[in-house]
């Protein structure tokens, strides 16, 4: 019986323009950023913050994914190759070289928007946590378009898999059907911002602050700790281990998780915004 599965072969490369090439993983990238800004308008709108710190927000948010990200591909999985040279110190900064860690964009963006929070919530009456609940919504739908530019660049796929959704991948010289771990994750990442989406639109007042940012690193991480079994290494040194980096570095997230849902049940701060000392609550939009 002849196994059923999906020659994948399609070109990273969507056009040209002269000399410049628009991949699909590039744009996919950047939907999630637009996607991400027109959510927090809406969560502005609906909460009375004004519009004007979208502008600082996308770009701190921009900043901390490239960088943190990039960061935490050098340091986390090829430190020998980018510290041990001067050439390869140097690619550390040339992110189009390819290698982004979403780890460390994880961490930089948890700092950026402590200093966004700093910045700015107090006078407009939000906190860290208020940010990074809303903040995640918008994560969780732009991490499922980044998985899908992984497979529009046929990498960080699984590991062989008798199953009909299997997927040889031509361009890299696959002969063999493997697991599409891309569409697992892109599809984990979909349903977790739908739901998280939901619960904010119509259970906003019945959850508490907090809960949004536990409920998401639960969901992704626990998610991308599972589907790293079945995907191939990254990197050489990862061949042999029990759990991969990829898991050591979800294990954290996953239990921040469940403290922050335990924070939120306990504390029971509102989850909407907090009006500044002296200021009225401004009304509820939908």
């Amino acid at each position: 019986m002849e196994l059923l599965f999906v020659h994948w072969s399609v070109n990273p490369v969507l056009l040209h323009i002269g000399s410049l090439e628009i991949r699909w993983y590039s744009l996919l990238f950047v939907s999630g950023f637009i996607l991400g800004w027109y959510l927090f308008r809406w969560f502005f709108r609906r909460e009375g913050v004004p519009e004007k710190l979208l502008d600082p927000l996308l770009y701190t948010l921009l900043l901390c994914t490239i960088v943190g990200a990039r960061l935490g591909h050098c340091l986390f999985y090829q430190p020998d190759y980018y510290l041990g040279s001067m050439e390869g110190f140097m690619e550390i900064f040339m992110p189009w070289k390819g290698g982004l860690a979403s780890h460390g964009g994880a961490i930089a963006i948890l700092l950026g928007i402590w200093w966004f929070s700093s910045h700015y919530g107090k006078k407009y009456g939000f906190d860290y946590l208020w940010v990074m609940d809303r903040l995640v919504i918008a994560v969780a739908f732009a991490g499922c378009f980044i998985r899908l530019g992984n497979l529009f660049n046929s990498e960080i796929y699984g590991d062989v898999t008798t199953l009909p959704w299997g997927f040889v991948f031509d361009l890299r010289g696959e002969t063999e059907p493997k697991h599409p771990t891309q569409l697992y994750e892109a599809l984990s990442y979909l349903v977790l911002g739908f739901v998280l989406l939901w619960v904010y639109a119509k259970r906003l007042d019945k959850v508490h602050r907090g809960f949004f940012l536990g409920l998401f690193f639960i969901g992704c991480f626990g998610m991308r700790f599972l589907i790293e079994f079945i995907k191939e290494p990254q990197v050489a040194f990862e061949q042999g281990m029990t759990l991969n980096m990829g898991q050591l570095l979800s294990i954290p997230f996953v239990a921040a998780g469940v403290a922050l849902l335990v924070y939120a049940a306990v504390t029971t701060r509102p989850a909407a915004v907090t009006p500044p000392a002296g200021g009225t609550k401004p009304a509820s939009r939908a």
